[in-house]
């Protein structure tokens, strides 16, 4: 005689499938994901862990992308300074070719052109914002455009509308790293001996064009070292930068190791074993399959069938 299924067995079948069922789910989002779970709740105990490690991972890496805007813009003072470098140097070989040659044909204008130079530097921008400025970083720190514009103030600090304000970079949750620099401390000298052979033309013993005298050259032979000094004080500013430069990038380099070290113990936490999860899937699309077929066999069994 046929077994007649009963309301208790086909409900405990039905709960047998839809329990083979989760497990299936589990297991499929499990070989998807190749994670234990999709939210914390599923890690049981270890969740406030995973959290605590997640936090420390998200903040190290947004100190990771604030050291790449500071590295940025430590390459645009590198070329600013470069530039600043090459103008005072530049300007130095202009008045030792002038001494050379005995004579000023040309001097002031290639000499403006340096000074066009320097001040296009030290006004450069990133992202922006003018970086010499200090924290004035809307307004270009340096106000002169020729080099009469020297000689209409009393002095060559006066064309520096800059503040004190150096920029400090957070790289880490304990230490801060000063990496601005100000527009006065590069060019200042510079400046200085350009203001004074602008003023050396403009005065009774210029204007220093033609045929050189001995009073113009004594006066440039001394301007020629002021120049070369002003080109060591923007290479050694010149340096500094550069040091900055090589410290952030090896603070960046060490938090991306500790980036991907703290990814590895995320993952030992919370990434699947893929063999066990395909194992598992397997057997529970076996048991939603067994368990189906339980179904159905219970339900071709009914009184309803006999009766017919």
């Amino acid at each position: 005689m046929t077994r007649v299924s009963t309301a208790n067995t086909y409900q405990s079948a039905l709960l047998d499938l839809m329990r083979a069922q989760k497990r299936q789910a589990e297991a499929q989002s499990q070989v998807s994901t190749q994670k234990v779970a999709d939210d914390l709740k599923g890690f049981g105990r270890g969740s406030e862990t995973i959290a605590a490690f997640r936090s420390a991972k998200a903040r190290i890496e947004g100190y990771i992308d604030v050291g790449g805007q500071v590295a940025q813009r430590l390459s645009t003072q590198d070329l600013a300074l470069t530039q600043v470098a090459d103008a005072a140097d530049g300007a130095r070989q202009d008045v030792a070719e002038a001494l050379a040659n005995g004579r000023l044909d040309g001097l002031m204008l290639d000499l403006q052109s340096r000074f066009s130079s320097a001040q296009d530097s030290l006004n450069m921008q990133h992202q922006g914002r003018y970086v010499f400025s200090g924290a004035k970083v809307d307004t270009a720190p340096v106000t002169a455009n020729t080099l009469a514009d020297l000689t209409a103030v009393p002095a060559a600090a006066d064309v520096f509308v800059n503040d004190q304000l150096k920029t400090v970079s957070r790289l880490d949750d304990s230490s801060g790293l000063q990496t601005g620099i100000l527009a006065n401390e590069v060019g200042g000298s510079l400046f200085d001996a350009f203001r004074q052979i602008q003023a050396y033309h403009e005065g009774p013993n210029g204007p220093l064009t033609g045929q050189m005298n001995d009073t113009q050259r004594a006066f440039l032979q001394g301007i020629l070292t002021t120049f070369a000094d002003a080109h060591g004080d923007v290479l050694q500013q010149a340096a500094q930068n550069g040091a900055l430069q090589k410290r952030v990038d090896t603070h960046v380099e060490s938090q991306k190791d500790q980036s991907v070290a703290m990814e590895k113990l995320i993952g030992e936490r919370t990434d699947a074993d893929m063999a066990e999860a395909i194992t598992a899937l397997q057997q529970a699309q076996l048991a939603v399959q067994a368990s189906a077929q339980v179904i159905g066999q219970l339900r071709n069994s009914s009184l309803l069938d006999i009766l017919r």
